[in-house]
């Protein structure tokens, strides 16, 4: 056996580390395909230091795949393809590295930097420097950039390269949830491509461009290398993970909007203002979306990820919008909020008290998909409002009032009474809502005929189920105001939300029912937003509905009953010379005192006219649906020729104290018939009790990192204790959600308290807060807080 065998058999065996062994046959010279795109590799422990020697160095140069490499590179990196084994010269000694011998080393990946500090140009220039935290986040559709530092300097006669993305559990090319991105010259807009535009020795910075149609979501970044020795992919390191996201900005994105004081509002402000009430009595509270809050983003995509839809299908936005309108409620798929509307909230928290999203998507996100209990349908559309605006979809919160909720796709708000004109509880399964909360999100509709476009109306409250799970939208606003309901996803129900006619149906004694009166004008009214740039409420009904008795809204409505289930519910207009009106004076009653209303009615007829007036008022949930009646009457009036009477109405404290639930609403039915004309009288009125504000006043300069005292201040309306009274405390770069036990307050008393807190982002801020105990609810309040700096110069 000779000399030089001999040495190597004596040498220590060294192990070469390879993440798939079955990716590197027994011969340098022999390849195999070991790995397939769709599946990522696993990651293995970097091989043992070993004392480096002149044989070492002398073999390291001529059998590259039998020695393990010490330079700081990312570990688990795969070498195929290696050239055959050349003699380099005498053991010990290293010529100087030139064009060929460059050719034989590997190119490797040795770091990323993408640069993705949220302060950094890139972040800035994709207006994503807004989210508190250091991911590398950027919007479809447009450039963003990255340093690559390799193993030598990279050489374009001879050397390859490519990025590859992958999202998702089952990356698929196909599908586009695994993208390879070539380098390239040039790049070329709306798709992926990379290009070099600066050589620094072995760093290479790339720009790169991206689909404007890409699914949205966290992608895995790796990056493949190949040279006359070989290949090498980088390891997955999650640092380095793109989170991509809706770009209205990039006039190729289909949610692309063109106004920038819009797209100002509708993507980039996180806090809004939500309406309630009644439409005679409008209420707003201001509501915290958060959307850029720490952890904002990742429980987002978590939400995206819980629905269980596979991720190619997150590039249009028509399907995220439907995912996110059916995952926000926990009807049938275990979504972020819980629907609860009976009055008991032992085992949660009540409606009334949040002030935000942010506390209930994190603590979805921290409790693995657990419901947060409880919300109704203001804190689902403003959940809706935070996730679509951290996933970059323009979207608002929409308030309508005198909402119907039509549950047998009739198109119509069905009212069924007796022979007696007494009201049927059990066949009024249609309601009209005191008001209604939904959104609205702002996107091209390719799926639908030109000029369906533009805002697009979706609701997460679990009402009725579209295409089996309880989730609306998202419908045109366009196909809505012409009565398109024909035209997906739900136009249907929203329409009869805006624009249905209330039907009244008398029981015949043969069981059958006769239509004998409709109200054409009293619901959907004053539908509501927040304006662009201001606190201001906006009245969008125009969007929604033509002005209420014109030919064009009567078509509309006439064309959409077409494709509703009682299309023969309309008839010839009977005659109606008697009429009968309700009204309030002011803002309405208080909470606490007699609720008083007026009723007038008027005889247009020149003939002495005779009524039977039935009255009757209920203790309602918000949503219409009745809980229980405090107080029914009835009187026979006689109306002169022309004549117009005015009659007051009472509701006495008494009558209502002990029956009240959340929104203090009340509604008044009214129901008649005029003796010499057989017209039947019928008219509903809802309306509210008014509960105090909270009063917050800052006490002292507000300064980033330093300690402010805020005074909150309450009068209790009430002629009795309020027990166990709650306050909660929250505001986005002043304080995080807490709560505050106070105890009980006493009848008509007033109390205050000081919370302090410490205010961690500089600018305007608002700080919300919110009372709750057993006898009221829907109190709250909000004040401006100016934060300033702090100045670090001043001693």
């Amino acid at each position: 056996m000779s000399p030089v065998i001999q040495f190597f058999l004596r040498m220590p065996a060294e192990t070469h580390s390879f993440r798939n062994m079955s990716a590197v046959g027994r011969f340098p010279s022999v390849s195999f395909t070991a790995v397939d795109e769709d599946t990522e590799e696993a990651s293995e422990e970097p091989p043992k230091e070993a004392k480096d020697t002149a044989c070492r160095r002398w073999l390291r140069r001529v059998g590259q795949c039998c020695c393990a490499e010490t330079d700081d590179e990312i570990a688990n990196t795969l070498v195929t393809n290696l050239e055959d084994v050349k003699d380099h010269g005498e053991p010990g000694k290293t010529p100087a590295p030139g064009d060929s011998e460059l050719r034989e080393l590997p190119l490797k990946v040795k770091s990323i930097d993408l640069m993705r500090s949220k302060t950094g140009a890139e972040r800035l220039a994709h207006r994503t420097h807004l989210y508190q935290c250091d991911d590398f986040i950027i919007r479809r559709g447009q450039t963003f950039h990255m340093w690559l530092t390799l193993s030598r300097p990279f050489r374009p006669d001879a050397d390859k390269l490519h990025l590859e993305l992958k999202t998702g559990p089952l990356p698929t090319v196909s599908k586009g949830t695994h993208v390879i991105i070539p380098l390239v010259d040039e790049l070329q807009d709306n798709r992926w491509q990379a290009a070099p535009v600066e050589l620094d020795g072995a760093r290479m910075k790339l720009s790169i461009n991206s689909s404007a149609s890409a699914p949205v979501g966290r992608y895995r970044l790796q990056v493949e290398t190949e040279c006359p020795s070989g290949r090498a992919i980088s390891a997955h390191d999650p640092a380095n993970d793109i989170y991509v996201l809706f770009n209205p900005w990039c006039d190729d994105d289909a949610v692309f909007m063109d106004a920038e004081d819009e797209r100002q509002e509708y993507i980039l402000n996180d806090v809004g203002r939500i309406y309630y009430g009644t439409q005679d009595q409008i209420a707003v509270r201001t509501w915290d979306y958060g959307q850029f809050d720490e952890g904002i983003l990742a429980a987002c995509l978590f939400v995206l990820e819980k629905s269980g839809t596979p991720p190619s299908g997150w590039g249009d936005p028509v399907n995220v919008v439907r995912v996110v309108s059916g995952m926000i409620n926990s009807r049938d798929d275990q979504g972020v909020v819980e629907g609860n509307w009976s009055g008991n909230y032992i085992q949660g928290t009540c409606p009334t008290v949040w002030s935000g999203s942010m506390e209930i998507l994190t603590q979805y996100h921290k409790n693995n998909g657990t419901p947060v209990k409880y919300g109704q349908c203001w804190i689902f559309a403003g959940v809706v409002t935070t996730v679509l605006r951290c996933l970059g979809l323009p979207s608002r919160t929409v308030t309508n009032y005198s909402s119907a909720h039509d549950t047998d796709v009739s198109l119509t708000t069905d009212v069924y009474l007796d022979e007696d004109l007494q009201p049927l509880a059990h066949l009024n399964s249609d309601s009209v809502w005191n008001f209604h909360v939904w959104n609205e999100c702002w996107m091209a509709r390719h799926d639908l005929p030109p000029g369906m476009g533009g805002w697009q109306a979706l609701d997460a409250t679990p009402q009725e189920t579209s295409q089996g799970t309880f989730r609306c939208g998202p419908a045109s606003l366009a196909a809505i105001r012409n009565g398109q309901v024909f035209l997906k996803h739900d136009a249907q129900f929203v329409f009869a939300e805006v624009n249905s006619d209330k039907i009244y149906w008398q029981r015949n004694p043969d069981g059958t029912f006769s239509k004998i009166h409709s109200e054409k004008k009293v619901v959907g009214h004053l539908i509501s937003t927040k304006a662009v740039g201001s606190d201001e409420r906006s009245d969008i009904t125009h969007l929604y509905k033509h002005p209420e008795g014109t030919e064009a809204e009567r078509i509309a409505v006439e064309t959409a009953c077409r494709y509703g289930s009682k299309a023969d519910a309309y008839s010839s207009p009977e005659v109606e010379d008697v009429l009968i009106e309700v009204t309030m004076d002011g803002d309405g009653p208080q909470m606490g005192r007699d609720a008083e209303l007026t009723l007038t009615l008027r005889n247009s007829s020149a003939e002495q006219r005779h009524i039977i007036l039935h009255s009757q008022v209920a203790i309602m949930y918000y949503t219409g649906v009745h809980k229980a009646t405090v107080k029914t009457d009835h009187t026979n009036l006689e109306l002169l020729p022309a004549e117009e009477k005015v009659l007051e109405w009472t509701l006495e404290y008494k009558d209502y104290k002990d029956q009240l639930v959340d929104q203090a609403a009340l509604m008044l039915t009214l129901s008649g018939r005029v003796k010499e004309t057989q017209q039947v009288l019928a008219t509903q009125f809802s309306f509210r009790l008014r509960t105090p504000d909270l009063l917050l006043k800052p006490v002292g300069k507000a300064v980033v990192g330093e300690k402010i005292a805020v005074e909150i201040s309450f009068t209790n309306p009430l002629p009795q204790v309020l027990k166990s009274v709650m306050f909660h405390v929250e505001g986005l770069g002043l304080a995080t959600a807490r709560k505050i036990h106070y105890g009980d307050i006493g009848s008509r008393a007033t109390v205050s308290l000081t919370e302090h807190l410490v205010p961690t982002l500089a600018g305007p801020r608002k700080l919300l807060a919110s009372l709750h105990c057993q006898q009221l609810t829907q109190v709250h309040g909000v004040t401006d807080v100016a934060v300033h700096e702090r100045n670090y110069g001043a001693v």
